[in-house]
């Protein structure tokens, strides 16, 4: 892990070069540019709070105000949307570079850290935006703004753990990439974004709590939404979770990381 980390700074120039040419590249004849990271989650939440206000606003217990469902809305899609780009990224993160990895000699792990600095730019700008929404409805999270650091840096390494764990696997087995966009998509419904778990009858709703984006995204509404430190306890599963993905991840790059470069 040491001689990972140290190789890891070794290419910290090649690591910010690289992010910053992704950015270029992706935005090189668009007019509109970097606003484009942000205008597919923002899309999103339109359409959800605009569609859905009507019937769920009257059921948000503690949220009052013409514009709570949004605002409520807006605060689950900012850690889900981190969690399923990093994710989703994640899966294609070795196949996507294989003639990469096999003509240059750099450490394997600087891709997912590139992947990382890159999802964490788009969701600051998508944070900033909806701060700025947030201030024109009227409504400031106040001093609990400063746990979303810590929760921001919990969605990111627990999508890393699971992403680059199933992108290794997805490297031998090609159906792992088709899978999980389905799951994400059952995941989206599995967790607390568009709804209350108080409207969940109590005894079903420990299914949605062995998902561990529940409690990360009750902890973004609680500090967002309602202004307040999220509940500790929620976060307990979702660190275990973190820690054993990453461990997995680990493992299985120590075993398999010479033989990807061979499958790829």
């Amino acid at each position: 892990m040491t001689n990972a980390l140290q190789e890891l700074w070794r290419t910290r120039h090649f690591i910010k070069s690289a992010v910053r040419n992704e950015f270029a590249t992706r935005f090189a004849r668009s007019r509109l540019g970097g606003l484009w990271m942000i205008i597919y989650p923002l899309a999103q939440i339109v359409i959800y709070a605009f569609i859905l206000s009507a019937v769920m606003a009257a059921r948000l217990p503690g949220i009052a105000g013409t514009y709570s469902y949004a605002i409520y809305l807006t605060a689950g899609i900012l850690g889900w949307s981190l969690f399923t780009e990093v994710l989703s990224r994640s899966l294609g993160v070795f196949i996507d570079n294989g003639n990469l990895l096999k003509k240059m000699a750099f450490p394997r792990l600087a891709l997912p850290v590139i992947l990382a600095g890159s999802c964490l730019i788009n969701n600051l700008l998508l944070l900033l935006v909806s701060l700025a929404v947030f201030a024109c409805l009227g409504h400031w999270p106040g001093m609990s703004i400063f746990w979303l650091p810590l929760l921001t840096l919990l969605t990111l390494f627990l999508a890393l753990g699971l992403g680059l764990s199933l992108g290794i696997i997805n490297v031998f087995l090609r159906d792992v990439g088709q899978v999980i966009p389905i799951f994400i998509q059952f995941g989206f419904w599995l967790t607390p974004i568009v709804y209350v778990m108080a409207m969940i009858p109590q005894k079903f709703q420990f299914i949605l709590y062995l998902n561990p984006m529940t409690g990360i995204i009750q902890a973004y509404q609680s500090v967002m939404v309602f202004g307040r430190m999220p509940d500790l306890m929620l976060l307990i599963y979702p660190v275990v979770f973190t820690l054993v993905m990453g461990a997995l991840a680990a493992q299985l790059y120590r075993r398999a990381g010479d033989e990807m470069v061979d499958a790829l």
